[in-house]
């Protein structure tokens, strides 16, 4: 199993204080977030950017949705347990069954345990049809939370061919566009798709946060992979 992020707690609060002392502008109201998952050193910073937006949120159970890295299936399975160096968090009761591990969601629980959330639903998607996204989202809808959506954008790409496979995704999602859904390159485009969905029935709508590639970062462009986080 990779090693996503310190796991060391001393250095994971370090470094996740860090990503989230980040400024951003946005002052209006915020049910949830688009966010990577790569390792912290390529994407920690642009996710920790969205999760500084939660800083003062009272609201404190998450409702995590990710892609499946490891397991091919069809339909929603969730997470039984998860124990980060910061302790374990308590996990919603629910009625999906059951996956051991995920890092698209993991990813993203030490900074909710920084923010002080005291609990999530964390779900794994697999293959599911525009039909399913639609009754997945008016599931999750009719709980109480702050929805997290995570997944990279293109993979493996030069850089500029993948800056404008990225900004073609990007607008995609802005404009919940499910007429170009198709043309999304990004390994969490089933997560993405429940999102959409969820957006329509709320009548919330994405607003891209920050958007790098791993060329951005550790300047090697002949291959990147793209991130990038909103706020809805």
């Amino acid at each position: 199993m990779a090693e996503w992020y310190p796991q060391n707690s001393k250095e994971l609060n370090r470094i996740i204080e860090e990503f989230l002392s980040q400024e951003t502008n946005f002052k209006g109201e915020i049910h949830g977030l688009i966010v990577p998952h790569a390792g912290y050193e390529f994407s920690g910073a642009i996710a920790g950017k969205a999760f500084s937006l939660l800083k003062n949120k009272k609201m404190k159970r998450a409702i995590v949705l990710g892609p499946s890295h490891y397991v091919n299936f069809s339909g929603v399975r969730a997470l039984d347990k998860i124990h980060t160096p910061f302790g374990k968090i308590k996990i919603l009761k629910n009625d999906f069954g059951k996956i051991k591990y995920e890092h698209s969601v993991e990813n993203q629980i030490p900074f909710l345990q920084k923010l002080n959330f005291k609990e999530v639903l964390p779900l794994v998607i697999g293959e599911i049809s525009n039909k399913e996204a639609g009754e997945i989202a008016k599931k999750i809808s009719k709980i109480d939370a702050i929805y997290i959506f995570s997944t990279d954008l293109s993979h493996f790409l030069p850089y500029e061919e993948s800056v404008k496979k990225d900004e073609e995704t990007i607008k995609i999602i802005e404009n919940l566009d499910f007429e170009n859904f198709e043309k999304i390159d990004a390994c969490g485009k089933f997560p993405l798709l429940i999102m959409m969905h969820l957006c329509k029935l709320t009548n919330w709508k994405p607003k891209l946060i920050e958007y790098k590639n791993s060329g951005d970062i550790i300047g090697d462009k002949n291959s990147v992979v793209g991130y990038a986080s909103f706020l809805f």
